[in-house]
């Protein structure tokens, strides 16, 4: 199946999901979820980039999280692929940070997962530790300052989309794409930086 072809079908899949019937929705699901696991768990994979081995959360288990969140509840509007792997990305990204807050709870501080802000989105400067909760935090302030450029950040780092993926999931150019994913780069570096 090629990438059109593939495309298509998951947004068809998506829309039976969300119109159809009860064993429909559930035949759905379930052809959804062999089409896109292997995209989820590299994307689940690329949460893992730098963390210890012996994370107490692993990929496999943050794939199936995040499939209960969107799918098997009551499913949001998805629209197409980009848009469920974006989502996806968001959610996982929820999900570490909520994990990360309550592992550094439970320690009472100091010992939250360490991630490299240079492993995730290649800043100009060099390696600059973050935890992820700083990198969500990070992201929240960038959100309230450019929501485009917080939500482009997740779709090119989070859910691994392309420049032109993530122009059309956005409904802009691939150059304005780029121009704010370079500000957005810069500015979470610097930010990131500066609380270290």
């Amino acid at each position: 199946m090629d990438a059109q072809t593939a495309v298509a079908h998951t947004t068809q899949l998506l829309l039976r999901i969300r119109k159809g019937a009860d064993a429909e929705r559930s035949d759905a699901s379930k052809r959804l979820l062999e089409v896109l696991y292997g995209e989820l768990r590299s994307l689940a994979g690329s949460f893992f980039r730098g963390q210890s081995a012996s994370h107490t959360l692993q990929p496999t288990a943050l794939v199936h999280e995040v499939w209960m969140r969107l799918v098997d509840s009551s499913m949001v509007e998805v629209v197409d692929r980009a848009h469920f792997l974006a989502l996806a990305a968001t959610a996982m990204r929820h999900i570490l940070v909520d994990h990360a807050r309550a592992r550094s709870a439970t320690k009472r501080g100091g010992d939250r997962e360490r991630v490299t802000i240079d492993s995730w989105l290649e800043p100009a400067g060099g390696e600059d530790p973050a935890d992820v909760v700083a990198l969500d935090e990070a992201l929240s302030r960038l959100a309230a300052r450019d929501a485009r450029q917080a939500n482009i950040v997740e779709m090119r780092v989070f859910a691994g989309m392309t420049v032109d993926e993530t122009a059309e999931a956005l409904g802009i150019s691939p150059r304005t794409v780029d121009l704010d994913w370079r500000m957005a780069r810069a500015w979470l570096a610097r930010e990131l930086a500066d609380r270290a």
